[in-house]
């Protein structure tokens, strides 16, 4: 691909019970690679978890036929674009979990988390309180370098150093959450669900997680090159780096 193209990038995850994890490696591996596409993808007995990238057109095709498969048919993908390839190798691997959290009952594709759009997120933050009148709070669950290059404005940080902390610190912390509205967050979606599921598990009442996270945030309320509430980069796991409000990728200070 000439270094010059748009490049298309779009990102997703369902929780979905996957049963053929081997055949549906080989497959997809082999369809990707076909397409010319690069990036991770990652499938395990929980769902399905990919940042791939490549020509338009191509990309474009390669998600029609995944979705043709009724596991990943209502798949929420996140588009952008890069003007270079921000992969350089294509893979496709089995794990445990999409997302590593080591907590067996907390099982996503079971039933999602209750979750809350952008817009209705921004809403809250303007005013300081939900629907309800609670006092809403931002919940960060990335990791602590993530919350560093950028973060919604008071939003809740307990240092994370991997999602798998998670638990222990809810354990050490929930005293914050008690009588607020809690919307946790984190890139795309993945980490803030199962977080949401274990608050609820550990008798945190009024939990949401925000909605395709910080990257549909940005995409459904930035303006301007700037976000309402948010400041900084947005960390994303390949060669940008991080992308700015606009999605673009970030420019290293």
């Amino acid at each position: 691909m000439d270094q010059d193209s748009t490049v298309s990038i779009a990102a997703a995850y369902r929780f979905v019970p996957i049963a053929d994890g081997p055949e549906l490696r080989e497959r997809l591996f082999a369809s990707a690679a076909l397409a010319g596409l690069k990036g991770t993808l990652l499938l395990a007995g929980e769902g399905i978890n990919f940042t791939l990238a490549g020509a338009p057109a191509a990309l474009r095709a390669w998600l029609h036929r995944l979705q043709q498969d009724d596991r990943f048919a209502a798949l929420d993908i996140k588009h952008s674009q890069a003007a270079a390839l921000p992969f350089r190798h294509l893979r496709v691997k089995l794990k445990g979990e999409i997302i590593r959290m080591n907590q067996p009952t907390v099982r996503p594709q079971a039933g999602r988390a209750p979750a809350v759009d952008a817009a209705t997120v921004a809403r809250w933050l303007a005013t300081g309180h939900c629907d309800a009148g609670r006092p809403v709070v931002m919940l960060d669950t990335r990791n602590a370098f993530e919350v560093d290059a950028g973060a919604f404005a008071g939003a809740i940080d307990w240092r994370l150093s991997r999602f798998s902390e998670f638990p222990a610190a809810l354990a050490a912390n929930a005293a914050q959450l008690r009588h607020k509205t809690v919307v946790s967050y984190c890139t795309g979606g993945i980490r803030c669900e199962k977080a949401a599921l274990w608050m609820a598990e550990k008798g945190v009442t009024n939990v949401l997680q925000l909605d395709g996270g910080v990257l549909r945030y940005l995409e459904t309320q930035a303006s301007g090159g700037q976000a309402p509430h948010w400041r900084g980069d947005c960390v994303v796991f390949d060669d940008r780096g991080a992308v700015a409000a606009d999605l673009s990728p970030a420019v290293p200070a």
